[in-house]
C-alpha cells in the first residue's frame, strides 16, 4: 500500500501488523482499539489529526510522520516504535506506552504526555516546548539536546536521564525525581526545581540564573562551575555537594540569607 491513498476508510479491528504503509495517506480513517498496526512500516505517512487513542503500535515505523496537530493518542501502545522526525503538535499521548521508543528530532511542542511511559526512550534533540509532562516516566531516557522551553514535568520521574545540553528555561520541574540524572551544559534558566530530587546528579556546567530550588535536595549533587546568579535555594539540602567554581551572585542561600551578606559572598 506504498504511497496509497485510503482517505476516509473504515480500518476499525483491521490487523495491519507489519504491513508496508509508507507515505500512505491516512487521513479521515476509522479506527478501532481492535486496530492493529503494530510492526507497520507508517514512515512518511499522513495522519493528520489520526484517531488512534489505545492502539497497539509498538514497533512501527512513524518515521518522518506527519499526525498534524492535536492527534489521539491517548494511551496507545508505542512501545519501541520509531518515531524519528515525526511531526506530534499538540497531540495527546496521555498515559501512552513509548517504553524505549525513538523520538529524536521530533516535534512535539504543546504536546500532552502526562502519565506517558517514556522510560529509556531516545528524545534527543526532540521539540517539547511547552510540553506536558506531569507524573511522566523518563527513567534512563535521553534527552540530550533537547528543547524543553516551559514544559511541565511536575512529579516526573528522571532518575538517570540524560539531559546533557537541554534547553529547560521556565520548566517546571516541581517535586520532580532527578536522581543520578546528568544535566550537564544544561540551561535551566528560571526553571521551578523546588522540592526535587537532585540526589547525586550531575549539574556540572548547569545554568541555574533565577531557578527556584526551594526545599531542594541536592546531597551529594555536583554543582562544579554552575551558575546559580539570583536562584533560590531557601532550605535546600546541599550536604557533600560539590560547589567549586559556582558563579554565586544574589543567590538567596538555604538559610534565607543572601550570598551578597555572606563574608564569602558565597552559600558554602
Amino acid at each position: 500500500l506504498t504511497g496509497a491513498t485510503l482517505t476516509g476508510a473504515d480500518l476499525s479491528g483491521t490487523d495491519l501488523r507489519d504491513a508496508i504503509l509508507t507515505n500512505t495517506t491516512l487521513t479521515q480513517i476509522t479506527w478501532s482499539k481492535k486496530t492493529i498496526l503494530s510492526g507497520a512500516n507508517m514512515s512518511g505517512a499522513d495522519l493528520t489529526q489520526a484517531q488512534l487513542s489505545g492502539i497497539d503500535m509498538s514497533g512501527a515505523d512513524l518515521t518522518n510522520a506527519d499526525l498534524g496537530k492535536f492527534a489521539r493518542l491517548r494511551d496507545a501502545n508505542l512501545s519501541n516504535a520509531n518515531l524519528t522526525s515525526a511531526i506530534l503538535t499538540d497531540a495527546i499521548l496521555t498515559d501512552a506506552n513509548l517504553y524505549r521508543a525513538d523520538l529524536t528530532n521530533a516535534n512535539l511542542p504543546g504536546a500532552y504526555l502526562d502519565n506517558a511511559n517514556l522510560a529509556g526512550a531516545i528524545l534527543a534533540n526532540a521539540r517539547l516546548a511547552n510540553a506536558r509532562l506531569t507524573g511522566a516516566i523518563l527513567w534512563r531516557a535521553d534527552l540530550t539536546g533537547a528543547f524543553l522551553t516551559d514544559a511541565f514535568l511536575t512529579e516526573a520521574n528522571l532518575y538517570r536521564a540524560d539531559l546533557t545540553g537541554a534547553d529547560l528555561p521556565g520548566a517546571n520541574l516541581l517535586n520532580a525525581r532527578l536522581y543520578r540524572a546528568d544535566l550537564t551544559g544544561a540551561d535551566l534558566t528560571g526553571a521551578i526545581l523546588s522540592k526535587a530530587n537532585l540526589y547525586r546528579a550531575d549539574l556540572t556546567g548547569t545554568n541555574l540564573t533565577d531557578a527556584f530550588l526551594i526545599n531542594a535536595d541536592l546531597e551529594d549533587a555536583d554543582l562544579t562551575g554552575a551558575n546559580l546568579t539570583d536562584a533560590d535555594l531557601t532550605d535546600a539540602n546541599l550536604r557533600y555537594a560539590i560547589l567549586t567554581n559556582v558563579t554565586w551572585s544574589n543567590t538567596i542561600c538555604p538559610d534565607g540569607i543572601s550570598s551578597e551578606d555572606k563574608a564569602d559572598d558565597t552559600c558554602e
